[in-house]
């Protein structure tokens, strides 16, 4: 009887395990999936927040010129952005707003307001290595892509965490896959690297020179490294930076383009 008794409950603890196994698998996928969220808005909102006012000094290198803007901006949400150049003088004044889909281009020179039509999207962005696109189509990596870890551990000595992300179905994105590479402490991004659609790697942002801005420390470097061009880059220095500020959204109108 001891020996049937003790079968039944070898059975029924076994049950009772696969029951619960899918339900403990199912938490631990959650919070990992919460932890994931949490480290890429943490990420994303080292530089934006809902709003944000920065200085950035902006260095172009390419096989047929170099050139240096200094420029400021101001954000509100993911849906409007304008920059405006502070130097050199021969440029100052020149304006980059961004209001929903739609660019404009304001030249002081001429006194022109111009809206880039789709076939310039694909142009150089202040003759950066940014597209006027990627001013369009500024992506929030929690709520466009799908990520999972990696890597997690040593490398290199520093103790860092890796994401891939892969585009969600109906995200407005040209990336066939991203992967970021952070530290652990801190949430510190230090290079990003973007795949086109046949899983090439097109471009790599590099993040360095950490400094206290808007309060905390962050990279207050990115270089942007394409990976047809290996000898050119553009890389943009924070000197200011603001987040969650009060800014008017008349900021973001054409016409506020010719406002000093």
């Amino acid at each position: 009887m001891k020996a049937v008794q003790g079968f039944r409950f070898v059975v029924v603890w076994i049950v009772v395990l696969f029951i619960a196994m899918p339900s403990v698998q199912a938490a631990e996928r959650n919070a990992e999936k919460s932890r994931t969220s949490k480290i890429l808005n943490t990420v994303d909102d080292l530089w934006r927040g809902s709003s944000s006012y920065a200085v950035v000094t902006m260095h172009v290198k390419t096989a047929h010129y170099t050139r240096t803007m200094r420029m400021e901006g101001w954000s509100k949400g993911k849906e409007k952005t304008l920059f405006r150049v502070l130097e050199p003088l021969r440029e100052k004044g020149t304006v980059t707003l961004k209001s929903g889909n739609n660019i404009y281009t304001y030249l002081p020179k001429t006194d022109r307001t111009i809206r880039l039509t789709s076939g310039m999207m694909m142009g150089s962005w202040m003759g950066s290595h940014l597209t006027n696109d990627d001013l369009v189509k500024e992506a929030r990596l929690e709520e466009d892509y799908d990520a999972v870890i990696s890597f997690e551990g040593l490398r290199d000595g520093r103790n860092i965490i890796e994401f891939t992300l892969t585009p969600k179905p109906e995200a407005p994105v040209v990336w066939g896959k991203l992967r970021l590479t952070i530290l652990a402490d801190g949430y510190t991004p230090l290079e990003e690297r973007y795949y086109d659609e046949d899983m090439q790697l097109a471009r790599t942002f590099i993040f360095s020179d950490m400094k206290m801005l808007a309060g905390r420390m962050r990279p207050a470097t990115l270089r942007v490294l394409p990976a047809d061009k290996p000898d050119e880059y553009t890389e943009f220095i924070y000197e200011q930076l603001k987040l969650n500020i009060p800014v008017s959204d008349a900021m973001f109108t054409k016409a506020s383009l010719k406002r000093r």
